[in-house]
């Protein structure tokens, strides 16, 4: 997982980098096709603002969230981030399991053809 921080606004020091990526390998352990994540940090008068875009087994997914602790914010996106990829999750067992269902339906059909 390719992780890149970009700071607006807010000098990005190490335990803030460290934090950023210990949070983000919570999401790297609960979903392993995460590839590439770019993380914005930002600060606009007295809010404090994160961004997260994730790019993951051919899906983009944005989260971002605001508060006027950066450590919070970091948490609020992480967690968005986690309901999201479990939804998706989701959707791909019920896609998998459907599939496999509807093979279990088909029937085969064979034909002959004569020729006169």
């Amino acid at each position: 997982m390719q992780v890149s921080i970009t700071g607006r606004h807010v000098e990005l020091t190490d335990p803030l980098k460290a934090y950023v990526h210990e949070k983000l390998g919570h999401l790297k352990h609960s979903f392993d096709h995460v590839v590439d994540v770019h993380v914005v940090l930002g600060v606009e008068k007295n809010r404090q603002r994160c961004e997260v875009t994730l790019a993951a087994n051919g899906i983009n997914i944005h989260g971002k969230d605001e508060t006027e602790d950066m450590y919070a914010a970091i948490d609020g996106v992480v967690d968005k981030l986690n309901r999201q990829l479990k939804r998706y999750r989701a959707k791909l067992r019920r896609h998998l399991s459907d599939h496999g269902q509807r093979k279990g339906r088909e029937l085969k059909v064979t034909h002959k053809v004569i020729e006169l």
